[in-house]
């Protein structure tokens, strides 16, 4: 069984995927062959996968920033779905798991699309706006460590262009930002996180209930 949107029933989730998931197989051997890591759970659901996919072609966007790149699952969607000349920036710090997303980027022929930088993210991002590249993302997917989402969100909003969109991963961690009784510091930092960018009038946001949670964040003209 992979990750499901938290919330539905077994049968209710079945109906959904039955009714509206279109996976390219490339996509399916990712999720199954991802299934058997020791860290499965931070796979994205391939409901949420195809959500983004459809934001990407409904946007147009052309420059992606990917923040968390894991075995590569968000990141083949997104590229699958941006044009012959997008391009999508990724960061992760690991080796290991990013071997697995670079042969599935070349099966799937989106290798040319992306760059991946092996470094922590916040240097990636402040070496990006070094560069001059405020305000030329069109999109920014954000689903690494917890502690650092404020800074992520506050640098992939400097990056993204007015009008682009922020999508941050894991925001109802579970159902337990909802828990009153629940005070783990990563709890406690979502909780933060959300409070944060539901106050922020930069963005336009929706809070969805679909996989663990996931923000939307449009950045305001």
């Amino acid at each position: 069984m992979y990750k499901k949107s938290f919330g539905l029933g077994e049968q209710l989730y079945q109906y959904v995927v039955a009714n509206s998931l279109r996976e390219p197989e490339i996509l399916t051997q990712l999720r199954h062959e991802t299934a058997n890591h020791p860290q499965a759970r931070m796979q994205i659901s391939p409901e949420q996968g195809q959500l983004m996919a459809l934001l990407i072609q409904l946007m147009g966007a052309t420059k992606v920033l990917e923040i968390g790149v894991f075995t590569g699952y968000s990141s083949t969607c997104v590229a699958l779905a941006l044009p012959g000349d997008g391009e999508l920036i990724a960061c992760d710090v690991s080796e290991e798991y990013t071997a697995i997303a670079r042969r599935y980027w070349q099966a799937a022929g989106v290798a040319e699309k992306i760059t991946l930088h092996l470094a922590p993210a916040l240097e990636t991002l402040d070496q990006l706006l070094g560069q001059g590249q405020a305000e030329t993302f069109d999109f920014a997917f954000i689903d690494a460590d917890k502690g650092n989402y404020a800074d992520y969100y506050d640098r992939a909003l400097q990056l993204i262009r007015p009008g682009g969109l922020i999508a941050i991963d894991n925001v109802l961690w579970s159902g337990r930002v909802a828990d009153p009784t629940d005070h783990d510091k990563i709890t406690n930092t979502i909780r933060a996180f959300n409070q944060k960018v539901a106050q922020d009038d930069r963005v336009t946001i929706s809070l969805l209930p679909i996989a663990d949670g996931l923000t939307l964040a449009l950045k305001n003209s």
